[in-house]
């Protein structure tokens, strides 16, 4: 990694050997992050993946690491250790990750020397000597007693109390910065998520923690805060006297193909609701703040999350995946059908739940959260549905418009609008403003969700992660009926795998305002 350039020098040279890269979009955006207070390039970085022999660590941790490797982002003196139970080598760890790495042919001597600054050790989670062991080895690395030191518990929660506490007493550094980066489920309620906060909070502060909730750091979820507080087009619409309703919106095609008695424990409101699609509408709602400063925005959201009322089962519809008699192969098959999951289980493979926040913005509009597996297709996206028009001089024929942000798969932010349909008649017809990314930006390749967050714990930018204070409220407001569903073993509404949800779902969203018409769909200008 060799000697040390300034931060601009870097970021120059690095943007000269990978055109059009990941850097151009993740380093560029960074660049007032990559400071030499908050980056030095001289400092030694110690990476210990803790659960190194899991499929997080060989998925995503290891993979991204690379990335940032490669394309210059990670400072030039870092060390990447792994430490599990497993009996491994370096080289194990390099055969299970790098079919996740998209290493090309001219990488590959690169990725040699990336590989080279990697070390394992093995040991026991509950095992003090096992993290003395492993503090001894920091230790023994260039720098390494001096070096920051950040921990990525890529591990279940059952191990953190473990785990968090032999690495404060055993593994800090004494010198350097210490950061601990930890993977959700945060609990699976209130009660829990506060015991496990206590305890992490007892051994370290809050900057030293960094809660992890990948959907902060996609793209497009990002650009939510641009496109409303950068835009003025935007800022007067903004609120219940425009706007009537907003949906978000977390959609799979698939199963859980196998692996349902993972996700048998939690269900889909755990899995997807109380985090990914809660902070989504955290972005919708909040006021502006103050500064993009990590705690200015965080304390809008929380605020947001403050003025919600508990969620309640007549806003509330949950479903399970039944097998598609018309569907072909095992994958089509029912959420029971699924050996590893529990014969009878009640767990939601599907929700849609309806929240409002009590505040003089969003008074009276609904924010509508629905996710599942086995639907229709891949989709997650944000929408604003817009009142009607008054006075309407066209007889009905003008539909609501829509603002879209769509997260995934084709990024794009797009406007529902009616236009003059070609030719002699005079009819309206429902168009698009489209800013689809793939046309806009067709040469960008767009950071993965943890490249961005793992840059952003080097920087100690703690804007994209969940903090205590946030993930307290989260937990208010869907415990009380996550604790009445599995108390009052209420049965889910049966939906075929393929198919959009159960239809109570479509009414619910009917009910509280939002209109659904069916005559317009989005179309990839990509594939026109």
């Amino acid at each position: 990694m060799g000697s040390s350039p300034s931060v601009e020098s870097k970021m120059s040279e690095a943007h000269e050997q990978v055109h059009l890269s990941r850097l151009e979009v993740c380093g560029m955006m960074r660049e007032e992050l990559l400071s030499e207070q908050e980056f030095h390039q001289s400092e030694t970085h110690i990476f210990i993946v803790v659960g190194a022999s899991g499929d997080l660590a060989k998925k995503k941790i290891y993979p991204t690491l690379w990335w940032l490797y490669n394309d210059g982002l990670l400072p030039e003196d870092t060390y990447i250790v792994g430490f599990a139970r497993s009996k491994l080598t370096v080289q194990d760890i390099k055969k299970q990750s790098e079919p996740y790495f998209k290493v090309s042919a001219e990488d590959a001597l690169k990725l040699d020397t990336f590989f080279k600054r990697n070390s394992y050790i093995s040991g026991q989670y509950s095992d003090a000597a096992s993290f003395q062991n492993l503090n001894q080895h920091l230790n023994s690395l260039p720098n390494g007693a001096k070096a920051n030191r950040l921990f990525y518990l890529a591990l279940p929660p059952s191990v953190y109390h473990d785990v968090t506490r032999n690495i404060k007493e055993t593994c800090m550094s004494s010198v350097g910065w210490n950061r601990v980066i930890v993977e959700k489920p945060f609990g699976k309620d209130l009660e829990s998520s506060n015991r496990l906060s206590e305890q992490i909070s007892s051994l370290y502060k809050e900057n030293q923690i960094y809660r992890i909730d990948h959907y902060l750091g996609k793209e497009m979820v990002q650009n939510l805060m641009i496109l409303r507080f950068g835009n003025r087009i935007f800022s007067p619409l903004w609120s219940r006297d425009h706007i009537s309703a907003v949906v978000l919106t977390f959609k799979e095609p698939f199963g859980t193909q196998g692996r349902g008695g993972y996700f048998d424990e939690f269900g889909i409101i755990r899995d997807v609701m109380q985090n990914h699609l809660l902070q989504m509408m955290c972005l919708m709602a909040m006021e502006k703040p103050v500064s993009t400063n990590s705690d200015d925005v965080r304390d809008e959201k929380v605020k947001v999350l403050k003025s919600v009322a508990p969620l309640n089962l007549d806003n509330l519809v949950i479903g399970q995946y039944i097998g598609n008699p018309d569907g072909q192969g095992e994958a089509q098959e029912g959420y029971l059908d699924d050996r590893t999951v529990p014969k009878g289980s009640l767990t939601p493979t599907f929700a849609t739940a309806v929240l409002y926040v009590q505040n003089e913005r969003w008074d009276g509009v609904p924010f509508i959260m629905r996710c599942g597996k086995a639907l229709n297709e891949r989709k997650a996206e944000a929408r604003l549905q817009f009142r009607d028009v008054p006075g309407d001089i066209f007889q009905g024929q003008c539909k609501r418009n829509e603002l879209v942000i769509r997260v995934q798969p084709n990024e794009a932010v797009y406007t529902k609008m009616m236009t003059k349909k070609p030719g002699m008649f005079f009819n309206p017809e429902e168009s698009e403003l489209d800013l689809t990314y793939g046309s806009r930006y067709k040469d960008v390749k767009l950071p993965d969700a943890y490249e961005r967050l793992i840059l952003d714990v080097f920087c100690g930018n703690q804007m994209h992660f969940v903090r205590s204070d946030e993930l307290r409220e989260a937990w208010r407001i869907f415990t009380p009926v996550l604790h009445q569903l599995e108390r009052e073993k209420i049965k889910p509404h049966p939906y075929k795998y393929g198919s959009r949800g159960p239809a109570e779902s479509d009414e619910l969203m009917q009910k509280v305002g939002f209109h659904y018409a069916g005559t317009y769909k989005w179309v990839n200008p990509n594939k026109l």
